[in-house]
């Protein structure tokens, strides 16, 4: 019984783990990893399957696999954030000259944004504001700033040109 346990716990441990990147390889890769992923993600879960109506008690079924989803899923999902790249990100506001302006800038300044600013053409109350966020720290500076003055903004994230 014990070894059956053994096998169970580690089998759901596998599972959820290729499972989980299955799945971000299904949303970010390309065709034909995704492929393989889900191809060896639904094998093995054939075999648990399998394993999920041996002997061992349903309460202790239940738990193992509950348990191997919290820690199996967030294991992956932190290796997945520790390991991204950093990507340039574009936001662009429309802030209020009277209210904003100066302070904003300011601000900016101060914080080391990068950032350039034009008048809104037909629209002499406002400016837009363009930063440039080459890390994900100077996106959640970007976002405190603008956060601060109640502006309405936009963000796009760079993509690499094809050729």
């Amino acid at each position: 019984m014990t070894k059956l346990l053994i096998i169970f716990v580690a089998l759901n441990i596998l599972n959820v783990v290729v499972q989980t990147v299955r799945s971000l390889f299904t949303i970010h890769g390309n065709k034909y990893t995704a492929s393989l992923a889900n191809a060896i993600a639904y094998g093995l879960y054939t075999v648990v399957i399998i394993y999920t109506v041996c002997d061992l008690p349903l309460w202790e079924k239940v738990l193992i696999v509950a348990i191997t989803n919290l820690v199996g899923v967030f294991f992956v999902k932190l290796i997945e954030e520790k390991t991204q790249k950093d990507k340039l990100w574009k936001v662009e506001a429309v802030i209020n000259k009277q209210e904003y302006y100066t302070n904003l800038l300011k601000e900016c300044e101060e914080k080391e944004c990068r950032y350039n600013y034009f008048d809104v053409i037909g629209d002499k109350e406002r400016i837009q504001v363009n930063f440039y966020c080459y890390t994900q720290e100077e996106s959640k500076t970007v976002k405190e700033i603008l956060d601060n003055y109640n502006c309405k903004y936009f963000v796009s994230e760079s993509k690499s040109l094809v050729g």
